[in-house]
């Protein structure tokens, strides 16, 4: 990784991708600093340990949300709005159409995605402006203040993530994230020196976290990088006086396909309670349901696996189809050896999905209870969680990749020149 890091310095115009990616992450980590007019900072961090669901969203916005900033909601309406983008082009004819299309049905696509975040923003803006209505200065224009604020704020960071993908290295929206997870690393590491220092926490026991943390990073990569090749063998075809087909090649289907989604997903539904009994302290039945549904106990951990796994299995399904991938084939004279093709062919992919996405599911759920098992064992509140380790490796390796690709196009143009 240092030696393609190294070459890819050498580069001119990989490194000026590489100058312009990381002076736009800083003008992010800026703006983190910069406060929403009319609110009480205090008053908002002691709201945001109420809630649990808040502090994972503050985990994800780099602590933008815990000092109430511009960029306060972070990424996360793109991120919502894309999903349901998504997810609405299996389920709409016309929007599955533009996807078939290419560049120019993807370019619609991001437009509707693009209106779809600003409209999220609105709403979410309007759902913190409420629920952080006591840290607020009195006033229909405090409302009006903190919700254009909060907008324009995720709007800008769409813009930016944009520019990265454009003229930078990677994913934006991807990097984005990936700052704000990473930018809390030396919060964690002064907390760990703390615990020392008060003799909270012993040297074998830093020792161990330490090797384990090596190891999960390991299996993660491992995990992301893992794919099952399904064999595919295509008939030769003559047309006029050429010969087309007549090789092998083969369908790579991930055991990790769904990504950190199910992760988020569950995360999401069962913090949804503790957040709302945040918001409304007076409530009983939302408190009664926030106590019962409290991380430590079994019965969250219960229920978050379960919801790992069904939304693992969902988002697959919704993802990846396997009729449409033997229609491909068979329409372009391609089959699996010893399977027929047409329904046979999707009916064997179908089984195939189903005992890999097991496995990617069951992994997926074990490294997002481990924080809850490693704080059980050891006594110590492990933040940095699995669903921000799955973030961080998953777009590591992706940026990496994006050096490598840009790398090799530039030599493949040398040697051609």
């Amino acid at each position: 990784m240092l030696e393609a890091l190294r070459n890819a310095w050498k580069i001119p115009d990989l490194r000026k991708r590489i100058i312009y990616t990381a002076m736009m992450l800083l003008l992010f980590r800026i703006g983190t600093f910069v406060p929403v007019p009319r609110m009480d900072p205090s008053a908002v961090r002691s709201i945001i340990e109420r809630g649990a669901l808040l502090g994972f969203f503050d985990i994800i916005a780099g602590g933008a949300l815990s000092q109430f900033s511009v960029f306060a909601m972070s990424i996360t309406p793109y991120i919502n709005a894309s999903i349901i983008v998504q997810l609405l082009t299996v389920v709409i004819p016309q929007w599955e159409e533009l996807a078939k299309e290419g560049e120019a049905g993807r370019k619609k696509l991001a437009q509707y995605t693009r209106y779809g975040t600003v409209i999220l923003g609105l709403i979410q803006a309007t759902g913190l402006s409420i629920g952080f209505r006591s840290a607020m200065k009195p006033g229909f224009l405090s409302n009006i203040v903190v919700i254009a604020s909060l907008t324009a704020g995720t709007a800008f960071l769409m813009w930016l993530g944009e520019q990265i993908t454009d003229k930078g290295i990677g994913n934006g929206i991807s990097l984005l994230i990936f700052a704000g997870i990473v930018s809390r690393i030396p919060t964690s590491i002064y907390q760990m020196y703390a615990l020392i220092k008060i003799g909270a926490l012993n040297i074998i026991m830093l020792a161990v976290l330490l090797v384990l943390g090596v190891l999960v990073v390991a299996a993660v990569v491992a995990v992301q990088e893992a794919e099952r090749r399904v064999p595919v063998q295509y008939a030769k075809r003559i047309v006029g006086r050429k010969v087309y087909g007549g090789q092998s090649t083969h369908i790579p289907i991930k055991l990790n396909s769904a990504g950190v989604i199910p992760v988020i997903f569950s995360t999401s539904i069962l913090m949804f309670p503790s957040t709302l009994a945040g918001f409304f302290p007076n409530n009983k039945f939302m408190t009664s349901v926030a106590e019962f549904l409290q991380p430590s106990g079994w019965l969250y951990a219960v229920l978050y696996g379960l919801l790992i796994v069904f939304f693992t299995y969902f988002y697959t399904a919704v993802t990846f189809n396997p009729v449409e991938v033997a229609n491909n084939m068979k329409k372009y004279g391609g089959f699996i050896p010893g399977i027929r093709p047409g329904r046979p062919t999707a009916e064997y992919i179908t089984r195939i999905v189903n005992r890999i996405t097991l496995v990617g599911a069951l992994f997926l759920a074990a490294i997002a209870l481990m924080p809850y098992i490693m704080t059980a064992v050891s006594g110590l509140n492990i933040s940095f969680g699995g669903t921000a380790l799955l973030i961080v490796v998953g777009v590591a390796l992706e940026t990496m990749k994006a050096i490598e690709a840009q790398m090799i196009m530039r030599h493949y143009q040398g040697f051609l020149k």
